[in-house]
C-alpha cells in the first residue's frame, strides 16, 4: 500500500510540474501585439464582405431550394410567400436598419484600406441629390463603404442629408441577400425606385449612382482611369423630372485595389464577356487580389488607400419632360465638373499631373 501511495505521489508531482512547465512556456510566447490584432479583425471584417456579396444570395437561394425536399419544406414556403408579399419593397425606399450602418465591423473594414470622405462643398437638406459614383472598379469598395456605412462620417459632414446606393435590381430577386442590402439603404438602379426616392420620400435623400456600371468594371485596372459616360445620360434626366441636384464624386484608389485578366478587343472571352453583360445586367471580370496571407493570391481586395472626394453641386431645375438638347446641356455641365473635381485632386491623392481622366 505504501508503495502505491508512495508510486501515485511521485506521478502526481510530476504532472504538476508538467503542468507548470507547460504554463511557462505559454506565458513565455509572445503575445499578438494590438497592431497584430488591429490587422486580423480588418482582415475578417473585409472578408466577410467578400464573402456576404459573393456568395449570400446564391448559397441562401440553394439553401432554401434543398429545404424545399425535407421536412423543413414549410421554411422555403413561408419565405417565398414573404418575398411575394413584400416584392414591391426595394422599390419604395428598402427597409434600412441604421443599428447595422453603425455596425463596429465596419471601422475595421474602413481601415483595412483605409478609406476616407473628402467634403468640398456643403450640401443643403432642402434639396434632393442624385451623386454620381465613379469609377466603378470590381466591387464598388469606396461607394458602398462612404454611402453605406457610417464608418467614414458622411453623416456628420453632411448633416440632414440620408444617402442611398444603387445596386442592380437582380439582386434584391435573391432571398436573404436583398435583406442584407435593404437594410444597408441599397436600392436597386431603376427609374422606380431612384424616382420614389426623389420624388416621395421628402427632401435632405442623396441617391449614389455608380454611372459606369458593369461595362466600366471591364476596363478596372491599376493606372488606367476610364469612365464610361459619354452615353450615360438617364440620370441626368431623372434628375431633371425630379429637380434634384447633380454631384459629382471621384474615389481616388479604387482601380488599384484586384489585378483584372484583360482580353483583347475583338478576342472570343471579350465576346463572352460583352454578351453576358447584355443578358445578365453585369460582366464576368477575372479578377484576383490577395489571400489572407498578404504574400499568398486569393479574392480579397489588396490594402491600398481610398479617398472618395464629394465635388460641387451642379443645380438643376425641375422639367418634367426636358428636350434632349436640355439634358445634353446638363450632362455636359456634369461631365466638365467631374473633370475639373479630378484635375484638383489627382495629385493629391496618388496620381501623377499627367494622368487624365478618359471618358468613352
Amino acid at each position: 500500500m505504501k508503495t502505491i501511495i508512495a508510486a501515485y505521489s511521485q506521478n502526481l508531482s510530476g504532472s504538476r510540474a508538467s503542468i507548470q512547465t507547460a504554463l511557462r512556456t505559454l506565458l513565455a510566447a509572445p503575445w499578438p501585439s494590438q497592431r497584430d490584432v488591429r490587422s486580423w479583425l480588418q482582415l475578417l471584417s473585409v472578408l466577410q464582405w467578400v464573402l456576404s456579396f459573393l456568395l449570400l444570395g446564391t448559397v441562401s437561394l440553394l439553401l432554401l431550394i434543398y429545404l424545399v425536399f425535407t421536412r423543413f419544406w414549410p421554411i422555403s414556403a413561408l419565405y417565398l410567400a414573404w418575398i411575394i408579399f413584400d416584392w414591391d419593397t426595394p422599390e419604395k425606399g428598402g427597409r434600412r436598419l441604421p443599428c447595422l450602418r453603425r455596425w463596429p465591423v465596419w471601422r475595421h473594414f474602413r481601415d483595412y484600406f483605409p478609406v476616407k470622405l473628402v467634403k468640398t462643398h456643403d450640401l443643403s437638406p432642402s434639396h434632393n441629390y442624385i451623386i454620381g459614383s465613379h469609377p466603378h472598379g470590381i466591387l464598388c469598395v469606396g461607394a458602398f463603404c462612404n454611402f453605406i456605412t457610417g464608418s467614414t462620417g458622411f453623416w456628420e459632414m453632411f448633416p440632414g442629408i440620408r444617402p442611398f446606393l444603387t445596386t442592380l435590381a437582380g439582386n434584391f430577386r435573391l432571398p436573404v441577400f436583398r435583406e442584407y442590402l435593404m437594410s444597408g439603404g441599397l436600392c436597386p438602379v431603376t427609374r422606380r425606385a431612384i424616382g420614389y426616392l426623389l420624388s416621395k420620400n421628402g427632401t435632405g435623400n442623396a441617391v449614389a449612382i455608380v454611372i459606369g456600371g458593369a461595362a466600366e468594371s471591364l476596363s478596372c485596372r491599376p493606372g488606367v482611369t476610364t469612365l464610361i459616360l459619354k452615353n450615360r445620360k438617364g440620370f441626368v434626366r431623372m434628375a431633371l423630372q425630379h429637380g434634384a441636384y447633380l454631384v459629382p464624386s471621384f474615389s481616388f484608389g479604387e482601380n488599384d485595389l484586384f489585378r483584372q485578366v484583360v482580353f483583347e478587343e475583338g478576342s472570343w472571352m471579350s465576346s463572352i464577356q460583352q454578351r453576358f453583360q447584355k443578358m445578365m445586367g453585369f460582366a464576368p471580370c477575372v479578377f484576383y487580389g490577395r489571400g489572407l496571407t498578404s504574400q499568398s493570391l486569393g479574392f480579397l481586395p489588396y490594402a491600398r488607400p481610398i479617398t472618395t472626394v464629394v465635388g460641387e453641386p451642379v443645380a438643376v431645375p425641375k422639367i418634367e419632360d426636358p428636350s434632349c438638347e436640355t439634358v445634353d446641356m446638363y450632362h455636359e455641365m456634369y461631365i466638365r465638373s467631374l473633370v475639373k473635381l479630378f484635375n484638383e485632386n489627382k495629385t493629391k491623392y496618388g496620381l501623377s499631373e499627367t494622368d487624365e481622366l478618359n471618358i468613352l
